[in-house]
């Protein structure tokens, strides 16, 4: 974006949209027993539409408030960090660099969110969502501090990828050979998108593209399998 002066904007995910087939409703049963939550807690369609909401709160900011505010509070980057902005680790994951960027999100999260919500609970889904978003922000800082590519020097990241990665792949994890649908259109089996999703990650970062990076979705890939060896090894079921 052109306000941000003397560094690189960098938008972390991928402009991809997909959705699930129906096909994989009875598997879904094996489960569903293990969905947590006590009625203190919000539902997980609650839960899901605060992160849906809460991401178009921000998006709105970026076009409405003061862009030095949003830059040194809701993008995550070397220099943040070492001023003590920690909390950009998480509220950069809520942040679009545009129209494409926030739909492609927001759909994943909405379309995948739904079934990991159902499944697990409400207080996992938010748990992954952070640890996605956290971990996705911790790559993508490592990956632009030791890159020898001068253009990630003063690089700065928003975006959901990788809290929304963590949710879809779990999702594709648990149900390989349900079929997805890229771009709404295209029947794909969902361990072939998820290698296709990892592998575009890991070029991207050793590419170093200046405008999307591979680090934050890759980040979510790293919490999606932890939550998928927690899972099958009963560590929190």
């Amino acid at each position: 974006m052109k306000f941000i002066k003397g560094g690189t904007f960098v938008a972390r995910g991928r402009n991809l949209f997909g959705s699930t087939s129906s096909s994989v409703g009875s598997s879904n049963q094996r489960y569903s027993a293990s969905s947590r939550g006590g009625t203190w807690f919000p539902s997980a369609d609650t839960v899901l539409w605060g992160l849906i909401g809460a991401n178009a709160v921000v998006f709105t900011l970026w076009r409405i408030a003061d862009p030095s505010f949003m830059i040194e509070n809701f993008t995550v980057s070397l220099d943040n960090l070492k001023s003590g902005r920690v909390h950009t680790l998480i509220t950069s994951a809520f942040g679009q660099i545009n129209n494409l960027h926030f739909c492609s999100n927001v759909i994943g999260l909405f379309v995948f969110g739904n079934t990991i919500g159902k499944l697990f609970g409400p207080q996992f889904l938010l748990k992954l969502y952070f640890a996605g978003a956290i971990c996705g922000s911790v790559i993508f800082l490592v990956h632009h501090a030791f890159m020898d590519n001068p253009s990630g020097k003063g690089a700065y990241g928003l975006g959901a990828s990788g809290a929304v990665d963590a949710i879809m792949l779990l999702y594709i994890f648990l149900f390989p050979k349900s079929t997805l649908y890229l771009y709404l259109v295209i029947p794909v089996p969902a361990m072939l998108v998820g290698a296709f999703f990892i592998a575009g990650d890991l070029y991207r970062m050793k590419k170093a593209d200046g405008r999307i990076t591979g680090g934050a979705p890759f980040g979510g890939a790293v919490v999606a399998t932890v939550a998928w060896l927690g899972i099958m090894r009963g560590w929190w079921i």
